[in-house]
């Protein structure tokens, strides 16, 4: 194993995140490094299915110091998001160590002591860039591994044309289901199942060919019931109500389970029109699998060719934080955005909450916090060492008449 490598911080991940984080420090003059486990910078990304789009508006996808790219008009696609974060990734003054996963952090003297596979790293700091939707979950759905079926998550469905002529169930219409239906209704699969418990919190993607979130800097200033109340608005007036095309709303409000709990508004973009005319039909949640079935909660069976789990994703940071205390038993961190925490100071997390305009100007907003607190703290500790050592040599320097 390598020697010790000391920087004033490691960040973990060389997404949108760990980038803005790396350049907001660099700004200030503060040592940074980042350790990123793949070869390349925008790895998940690239394992997002080819068609996507954000369904962010562009003038919001772009980090500090590089507009956003102009070619694909309002939601940039996938393969300029990683166009976008290579260039930015080659701008920044930050080292960036690849193919080094890291595979336990401690405390030390120095502060953190990060171990990989091939070098031990100190650092006074250590930023956690790695992602919310880092790993795809898929629910351990009683028999699923008996299914005769395709049984595939939302990030990896490929090619959208592949379901032409097949029976497919997507279960989850949140944020990652939306997007796999809105694709689903630009082709022809023989028919769409829609398996939900709660419908989501759907906003059309346009409103009088106006993009709707050109408008979230607006959102963000509104209190959050009063948000609420406006996209149940926004949705019964633009798509009517979906609770009679088998999508219930959830209790809570959508700008409530955003602030809350980081969960994204469905973006409509042609799946509702496709359940108004029948192509594709909701029906109740998965409960298991049983060979060429798929048992729903109500007790009907469906016997679908493909599901696709549009599930989520969780952190993966429970093995290497939960002995700190720093994140949830599902791996959220609690000081998500930037926030100091006063149990783990020197830790710090940036990358795991939006809101309503989104990741990239999350990763604009905590970076800059992130990197203004090193930056107090450092400062505090070099004024702490300056007078220490002008306490020590004072009385040196009376008895020897300088």
């Amino acid at each position: 194993m390598e020697a010790v490598k000391q920087d004033d911080v490691l960040i973990i991940g060389a997404g949108l995140s760990g980038l803005a984080c790396a350049r907001a420090l660099a700004r200030r003059g503060i040592s940074a490094r980042i350790l990123e486990a793949h070869t390349r910078v925008a790895e998940p990304w690239r394992k997002r299915h080819p068609a996507l789009r954000l369904n962010i508006h562009r003038h919001f996808a772009c980090l500090p110091g590089r507009k956003p790219p102009t070619g694909d008009g309002v939601f940039l696609k996938r393969d300029s998001v990683i166009s976008y974060l290579e260039d930015y990734a080659s701008d920044i003054d930050v080292p960036i160590d690849f193919s080094t996963e890291v595979l336990s952090i401690k405390r030390c003297v120095f502060g953190w002591h990060v171990e990989t596979r091939h070098t031990v790293y100190q650092a006074k700091n250590v930023v956690f860039a790695t992602g919310r939707d880092r790993i795809p979950h898929i629910p351990d759905w009683q028999g699923k591994d008996t299914f005769k079926g395709t049984l595939l998550h939302a990030r990896d469905i490929g090619d959208v044309a592949q379901f032409d002529g097949k029976r497919v169930l997507v279960a989850g219409a949140g944020n990652s289901g939306s997007d796999v239906l809105n694709h689903l209704a630009r082709h022809n699969p023989a028919e769409v199942l829609v398996s939900v418990r709660y419908g989501p919190a759907v906003v059309p993607s346009h409103v009088f060919g106006f993009p709707l979130h050109r408008l979230a800097r607006g959102f963000a200033m509104m209190p959050t019931a009063l948000v609420d109340q406006a996209f149940r608005l926004t949705q019964r007036l633009f798509l009517g109500d979906l609770a009679k095309l088998g999508l219930p709303s959830h209790p809570d409000g959508g700008g409530t389970r955003l602030m809350r709990d980081g969960i994204a508004f469905a973006i409509d973009d042609g799946f509702v029109d496709a359940l108004k005319k029948g192509r594709f039909r909701a029906v109740a949640n998965v409960r298991a699998f049983n060979g060429h079935d798929v048992i729903l909660a109500d007790g009907k069976r469906v016997r679908p060719d493909v599901v696709i789990a549009a599930t989520g994703y969780r952190t993966g940071l429970q093995k290497l934080l939960s002995h700190l205390g720093a994140v949830s038993s599902d791996g959220q961190p609690f000081h998500p955005s930037g926030e100091a925490d006063c149990h783990n100071p020197g830790l710090w997390f940036t990358g795991y909450r939006s809101g309503y305009t989104g990741y990239f100007d999350a990763a604009r907003k905590s970076g800059d916090k992130i990197a203004r607190a090193i930056h107090d703290n450092l400062s505090a500790s070099h004024r702490v060492s300056v007078n220490q050592t002008a306490r020590q040599s004072g009385p040196m320097a009376r008895q020897t008449g300088i």
